[in-house]
């Protein structure tokens, strides 16, 4: 009798045993379905020539830099939304100038894009390639976009470098050239780069002002993106320098037009625009920073005696502020969008040339159509 009991027992124990192993894997599955997905990333250089003729250029590039970034605001692969990463260089006075690696900070591009120097006047489209292709950290995945974006006026194959040799070596690496030739049509070797790489040959008319459509949203979603300042928990070392640079590249946006400040805010309002270098909330969001080990010289005056629960609530709070603010900012510019779509719709009769901002947002469309990416609302 006994021995029945104790084989019972034990088919018990190992049916218990097999049951939790399936419920265990079964958990363990739904964790990793429930991983997000790695991000796809969107990589674009942007090659200017700041020779002594290219200043309308560069101003369209400082001026329109939100507008080519709202752009991805609702760009998706596989459902997932890409991480995106500018970087720029100058060319019109050689050696090659890299002002500023493929980053995430937004405000750090807008910010060399206003300090560009114009000047020289030897304009090396092969060297800038080849140097923008070997130096910069591009990503090693086929599904991601990489693009390059090269603007200039000069004959392309000027210089030491060989283009064909450059873009050769940039499309080896999955990176396609897009050539934008400043001037009345496209002249053959600008044409011959793009095709070398898969990319787009384009021409504009760097010396036109962008026309910017007013909107009647524009002055509040512009006054919105600087209330969001207000929700900035600076800490760290990084932390003066950021909000001083926030600041400094609201100012510049605000002063080109209020529909490049208003472009602005609605960057800000979105995924694109993250500071977890030197804010905590972003920080926090991110999984970047643990609260409880942050020293007290490294916060703000005003969260240095707080305890750790007093600094979740304080950063939380102003998490939701912030969240409000963007919700605002993304239900105007809702209705700015459709305003300006019936404006742009009444002045295409009297449209000329492109500009860089039209020549840059069509280019990248259309090459993340072909990688898959969708642009749903």
């Amino acid at each position: 009798m006994k021995r029945r009991t104790y084989q019972v027992i034990a088919l018990l124990l190992i049916g218990l045993i097999g049951f939790t192993s399936l419920a265990a894997a079964d958990d363990t599955a739904q964790k990793d379905a429930a991983k997000p997905k790695d991000r796809p990333k969107v990589q674009i250089a942007i090659l200017l020539d700041n020779s002594g003729s290219m200043s309308g250029l560069i101003n369209q590039a400082r001026t329109e830099l939100w507008k080519i970034v709202n752009e991805f605001v609702n760009a998706k692969l596989d459902g997932v939304s890409p991480d995106l990463q500018v970087a720029v260089y100058h060319y019109g006075n050689p050696p090659a100038t890299k002002l500023v690696p493929l980053t995430d900070d937004l405000d750090r591009v807008s910010e060399v894009l206003f300090a560009i120097p114009v000047s020289g006047g030897s304009e090396y489209c092969g060297a800038v390639i080849q140097t923008a292709t070997n130096d910069l950290e591009w990503s090693e995945s086929n599904r991601d976009l990489k693009l390059i974006f090269i603007a200039g006026n000069e004959p392309f194959s000027q210089g030491p470098v060989d283009y064909r040799a450059a873009c050769k070596a940039a499309i080896e690496k999955g990176i396609s050239v897009n050539t934008i030739h400043c001037g009345n049509g496209i002249p053959e070797d600008w044409r011959d780069g793009a095709l070398l790489t898969d990319g787009k040959s384009m021409n504009i008319d760097h010396t036109q002002a962008v026309v910017h459509i007013e909107s009647p949203q524009d002055k509040e979603i512009a006054a919105l993106g600087v209330e969001l300042n207000k929700t900035y928990i600076a800490y760290g070392e990084h932390g003066k320098a950021g909000v001083e640079r926030q600041a400094a590249q609201d100012s510049n946006a605000s002063q080109a037009s209020p529909a490049s400040a208003g472009a602005r805010a609605v960057t800000k309002a979105n995924m694109f625009y993250s500071n977890a270098r030197w804010d905590l909330c972003d920080a926090l969001k991110e999984g970047k920073v643990d609260l409880a080990k942050v020293k007290p010289e490294d916060l703000p005056e005003n969260m240095r005696k707080m305890m750790v629960e007093e600094r979740v609530a304080y950063v939380k709070q102003m998490q939701e502020e912030r969240a409000a603010i963007q919700k605002k900012i993304n239900d105007l510019n809702t209705e700015r969008v459709k305003y300006v779509a019936e404006k742009q719709k009444e002045l295409a009769a009297e449209k000329g040339e492109a500009t860089l901002d039209e020549a840059l947002i069509g280019a990248i469309r259309d090459q993340a159509t072909k990688k898959d990416f969708s642009f749903g609302k």
